[in-house]
């Protein structure tokens, strides 16, 4: 965005936050790079949004320059309503910090990647198939998971390869992202279907979580379904999938399953 464009954007966004009725969903608003960002979050945090997204970070240094502008702000209009935070990785640099980033803040709700320029400090194109971004995404997913937050992968550009965009969220889910940005409305469904559970992995993901609970209520502590025996990962992840089919109206709602004695 051109220098001068900055303060109608501001203007527009924070317009849009007013006006807008979003129904249930979560609004989130992606700042400018710092230092230019700190002075978007004046015009941002007072029209409460759910989260920040702070783009090309390569520090913890500025995850926290965030958090106390945002306290500030918030003192000042006198609000203590929850606002995540989202970094952005867009560098070398940043994916090397993941870690250190994503564990920095108590306000981060997920961890994510600019692969545009991601790929340009590398020095290599961005290819549809994204084997020169597949150490970042596993690094970002692995340190996601170690700091207790979610990875979200990057966009996928090209709104009108559906079948491009398909693929890449099919893989992203199998490397344990839990979901990934959009460009376009219209990529929304694709991503959803793509990282939503399969009936045959939702009804396996039952099946055990029922043979679990009935081995906890007859005081056994050995899982088997079948001639298999369950052992405790693979029913946390069971549950896990159960809950997840269950935030995306796949199932009906219910009481969270009992958790794994390890």
């Amino acid at each position: 965005m051109p220098p001068g464009a900055k303060d109608a954007a501001r203007l527009l966004v924070r317009n849009a936050l007013v006006a807008l009725d979003l129904g249930p969903c979560e609004r989130m608003v992606r700042i400018n790079q710092l230092p230019a960002g700190l002075d978007d979050l004046d015009d941002v945090i007072p029209v409460e949004p759910d989260l920040v997204l702070i783009p090309k970070v390569e520090h913890a240094e500025e995850v926290r320059a965030v958090e106390r502008r945002i306290a500030e702000i918030q003192r000042r209009v006198d609000s203590d309503r929850p606002v995540w935070l989202m970094p952005i990785l867009e560098s070398a640099l940043g994916v090397e910090r993941a870690f250190e980033i994503a564990s920095c803040s108590d306000r981060i709700a997920a961890l994510t990647l600019g692969l545009e320029d991601y790929t340009a400090d590398l020095g290599v194109p961005k290819t549809r198939q994204g084997d020169e971004t597949l150490y970042a995404r596993m690094r970002v997913v692995n340190a996601a998971r170690a700091a207790g937050v979610q990875p979200i992968d990057s966009v996928w550009g090209d709104v009108g390869d559906a079948d491009g965009l398909e693929a890449w969220a099919v893989r992203s889910r199998a490397l344990g992202f839990v979901g990934m940005g959009c460009v376009h409305p219209r990529q929304i469904p694709v991503v959803h279907r793509a990282f939503a559970p399969s009936a045959e992995e939702l009804d396996r993901a039952l099946k055990i979580v029922e043979a679990w609970e009935q081995a906890r209520q007859r005081g056994l502590g050995v899982v088997a379904l079948g001639s298999k025996m369950i052992d405790p990962p693979v029913v946390e992840r069971a549950v896990g999938l159960v809950e997840q089919a269950r935030r995306m109206g796949l199932l009906p709602a219910a009481d969270r399953p009992a958790g794994v004695d390890r």
